[in-house]
């Protein structure tokens, strides 16, 4: 596991967006970084997951989260700048983007693979993270010290059978964050990294490997270590990195 033990004060005063932060890996993310101090921001298409996760921050009494309910498959440009107007309004800035929703889509050959499927994999998995970070960049050149985080996998990495569209569009997040991140080095405090959570107790996992016992997966806030370090100062000189939660 990623060997990081984060101070209780570590977000103080950051705002920190999430999408997928309904559940799974986005959930526990959105609460640990509320957790170390941060007021964040929570996007996802479900608005009553949304808000059960802005109770649960709430209740625990730590910073008000924003809740933002967006459908990334359906969302147009005018949707993020309006958000991003929204934020503008509210914060001034963001310190933290975490690009985390995702679709898992077909698990088959790539012949096998219907158009629409492809496309609408890719809307909400390519797309929309392009569209969101080009939205986000002017308040996140407000922030001193600000970081993207694009959750990717180990086969945007090095590419396998039967993984279609979704393996492409995460060798895509990686090639975003590269480019992203080489045009940033020098010339903003952006920090641009994409992170592999590996096998995970999450819903995805478990479609995407029905066979598998779940409980040889460790759970989502297990691995929120590394999402800490690279939102926090102490990743500050990491830049255009691919790392691995586990």
């Amino acid at each position: 596991m990623f060997d990081y033990k984060a101070p209780q004060n570590l977000l103080v005063d950051r705002v920190i967006l999430v999408t997928g932060a309904g559940d799974g890996i986005g959930r526990a993310c959105a609460l640990s970084c509320a957790a170390h101090g941060a007021t964040v921001v929570l996007i996802g298409r479900t608005p009553s997951k949304l808000e059960a996760v802005y109770d649960e921050i709430e209740a625990a009494g730590y910073p008000r989260p924003a809740m933002c309910p967006l459908n990334l498959e359906t969302a147009l440009e005018k949707d993020y700048q309006d958000l991003a107007d929204q934020l503008f309004d509210t914060f001034g800035k963001l310190d933290g983007l975490v690009h985390n929703a995702a679709l898992l889509g077909p698990r088959t050959m790539l012949d096998n693979v219907k158009a629409e499927a492809w496309l609408q994999l890719m809307q909400v998995n390519v797309n929309a993270p392009f569209l969101l970070t080009k939205a986000m960049m002017p308040l996140l050149r407000q922030s001193t010290d600000a970081s993207v985080v694009c959750v990717s996998s180990s086969v945007g990495r090095k590419g396998k059978a039967y993984w279609g569209p979704y393996a492409v569009s995460k060798f895509a997040i990686e090639g975003l964050m590269q480019v992203l991140a080489d045009e940033q080095e020098g010339t903003s405090a952006i920090r641009v990294n994409s992170l592999n959570p590996g096998a995970t107790r999450t819903s995805m996992r478990k479609a995407a490997y029905p066979g598998e016992p779940p409980e040889k997966n460790p759970e989502p806030s297990e691995i929120m270590p590394a999402f800490l370090y690279l939102l926090g100062p102490d990743s500050k000189n990491t830049n255009g990195q691919a790392l691995d939660a586990q």
